[in-house]
């Protein structure tokens, strides 16, 4: 009995723990904290994308909008975890990022990010019209 009871509980704790489901597939997110970028790398503990795609480093601000890309890193469709993207610029300590997800769609290569601020080209998911994103703070 204390072993189903307790299969019980790891069922329950793993489900409560897991990302959301839409629709039978886990919902679009990125999940990262405040980090040191000392190293040259910003990293997601999380993503989930909804094909294969880039996470995206935009320096961003007070009002949360994407900026400049500062670097980027490929996403395999699905469940990701650590995910590091190579700083292309240099960021400092109180610099605002935003950690978002891109697709691989409408550019000439795949497997090249093409996207430049406000192109089409492998360009930002959104899901219900919000983008997939968190925004972090670089120390």
């Amino acid at each position: 009995m204390k072993s189903v009871i307790l299969s019980a509980v790891l069922v329950t704790t793993a489900a409560l723990s897991a990302p959301v489901f839409a629709g039978g597939h886990m919902k679009p997110m990125v999940m990262a904290e405040d980090q040191s970028v000392a190293n040259g790398m910003v990293s997601a503990s999380q993503v989930v994308a909804p094909a294969n795609g880039w996470l995206v480093v935009h320096r961003t601000n007070a009002d949360m909008k994407p900026g400049p890309v500062v670097g980027h890193a490929p996403l395999r469709k699905g469940e990701t975890a650590d995910v590091a993207a190579i700083l292309t610029e240099e960021v400092a300590a109180g610099d605002m990022l935003m950690l978002m997800v891109h697709g691989e769609d409408g550019g000439m290569k795949t497997g090249m990010f093409e996207y430049t601020l406000g192109a089409k080209e492998d360009g930002p998911i959104k899901m219900d019209g919000n983008l997939v994103m968190t925004v972090i703070t670089a120390k």
